[in-house]
C-alpha cells in the first residue's frame, strides 16, 4: 500500500499521486481498484488522430489556396480552402454530437443531416447550383432521412418513439409549408418527401401507438 508523506495517510490501489495534497505516493502500488477503461480510451485516441488529421486539412488548404495561389480552373476567384475548413468544422461539431452523452439516435441522425445539408447549400451558392440543390438534393436526402428515422422508431425499445416522430414532421412538412409559401412553386421531390413523412408518422402511430401514448404520459406526468 502507499502512503503519503504529507498526509501520512495510506493511499489503497494504484493511484500515483495523493487524492488530498496531489503529492507524489511511496511505496508499491497494489491491484487497482477499478478496472481500466480500455475502450473509452481508445474512442479518445481515435478521437484525437481524426481531430488532428482535420487541423493538417485545414492548415494545408489555407497555405495552398492564399500562400500559393493554387485555384480550382472552373473557378479561379474562388477560396476554396473557405469552404473546405467549413466543411471540415462542420464535420469535427458532427463528431463531437456523435461522443456526446445522452443524446438518442434521432437527434444524431437528423443534426448530421442538416449540418450537412447547411454545407451543401452554401458550397453550391458558391458554386452556381443552388437552385438544383434547394428542389432536388435537398429534399432527396431529407426522404433518407425520415425513412431512417422511421426504422429506429420501429426498433427503438427505450421509449423514445415521440422524438422520431416530431422529427420527422419536422423534416417533411415545415420545409414543405416554408417553400410552398415563400418558394417559387414546389418541386416533386419535396412533394413526395412531404407525403413520405405523413404517411411514416401515421405508420409509426399505428405500430407504436401505445407505446407513443406511454411516452407522453412519461414525458408530461398525465
Amino acid at each position: 500500500m502507499r502512503k503519503c508523506p504529507y498526509c501520512k495517510i495510506e493511499v489503497g490501489g494504484d493511484l500515483v499521486k495523493c487524492p488530498i495534497c496531489q503529492s507524489k505516493l511511496m511505496g508499491e502500488a497494489e491491484e487497482p481498484y477499478f478496472p481500466k477503461q480500455t475502450q473509452q480510451q481508445r474512442r479518445s485516441l481515435y478521437y484525437k488522430v481524426q481531430l488532428f488529421v482535420v487541423w493538417v486539412l485545414v492548415i494545408a488548404g489555407l497555405s495552398a489556396d492564399f500562400l500559393f495561389h493554387i485555384t480550382i480552373p472552373p473557378y479561379p476567384d474562388l477560396h476554396w480552402s473557405l469552404l473546405l475548413t467549413m466543411w471540415l468544422v462542420a464535420f469535427e461539431f458532427g463528431i463531437m454530437r456523435q461522443f456526446k452523452p445522452g443524446t438518442g439516435s434521432a437527434r444524431k441522425v437528423t443534426w448530421m443531416v442538416f449540418i450537412t445539408l447547411i454545407m451543401l447549400v452554401i458550397t453550391s451558392y458558391f458554386l452556381g447550383f443552388l437552385p438544383f440543390t434547394v428542389y432536388w438534393i435537398v429534399p432527396i436526402v431529407l426522404i433518407g432521412n425520415i425513412i431512417t428515422n422511421f426504422v429506429l422508431a420501429m426498433i427503438d425499445k427505450k421509449g423514445n418513439t415521440m422524438s422520431y416522430l416530431l422529427t420527422n414532421l419536422f423534416v417533411g412538412v415545415i420545409p414543405y409549408i416554408f417553400l410552398y409559401f415563400f418558394g417559387k412553386g414546389m418541386k416533386l421531390a419535396w412533394i413526395i418527401c412531404m407525403i413520405l413523412s405523413v404517411i411514416l408518422f401515421i405508420g409509426a402511430v399505428i405500430f407504436k401507438g401505445r407505446m407513443v401514448l406511454n411516452e407522453i404520459q412519461r414525458r408530461f406526468n398525465v
